[in-house]
């Protein structure tokens, strides 16, 4: 079984570092940290990815009763995530922060409301949305699984002459 750096922190200061640096890596696409920590976020943020890329198909059709306007009963169809997706889901959620989605520039206040307004956790959506079908198209394409991340190493940082490396989504 592979060994667990421990970065020399406690399990908790270490879970959270690991959690929030790869919800911004997979926010943000990039990140630049240590060589060692950013190995270790390379693992953690590749295993959230390889479970979603392996249930974001997962969805059930399903009708549900609507009352519209009128007062009337309407049977209408709705594509909810499947057992396999909501499990996922959660878990994800689990190992990464929520992130807040942000106003574009020039972007007016009801314009941002009305397009977040469905949107709960906008960086699981990320992953399931956007994320996801490209690294599963990326796979069947190249015929592998894994590899959706790249260590790029910049040099050593002055002060105390630790090892950086840029991490990028592929």
């Amino acid at each position: 079984m592979a060994q667990i750096k421990k970065l020399g922190l406690p399990t908790k200061e270490r879970k959270a570092l690991l959690r929030n640096q790869a919800s911004y890596l997979l926010w943000n696409g990039k990140l630049e940290t240590t060589l060692s920590t950013g190995k270790s976020v390379r693992s953690y943020a590749e295993k959230i990815l390889t479970l979603a890329i392996n249930t974001f198909e997962d969805t059930v059709k399903t009708t549900k009763e609507v009352v519209n306007k009128k007062g009337d009963k309407v049977s209408k169809e709705v594509i909810v995530d499947g057992v396999k997706k909501l499990a996922a889901r959660r878990k994800i959620m689990a190992l990464t922060y929520d992130i807040p989605e942000t106003r574009q520039p020039k972007e007016s206040k009801t314009a941002f409301v009305e397009r977040t307004k469905d949107i709960k956790h906008p960086l699981v959506e990320k992953i399931f949305n956007v994320l996801a079908p490209k690294y599963a198209e990326r796979s069947k394409e190249k015929g592998q699984k894994g590899g959706y991340t790249r260590l790029i190493k910049l040099g050593k940082r002055l002060g105390d002459n630790a090892e950086m490396v840029k991490i990028e989504l592929v």
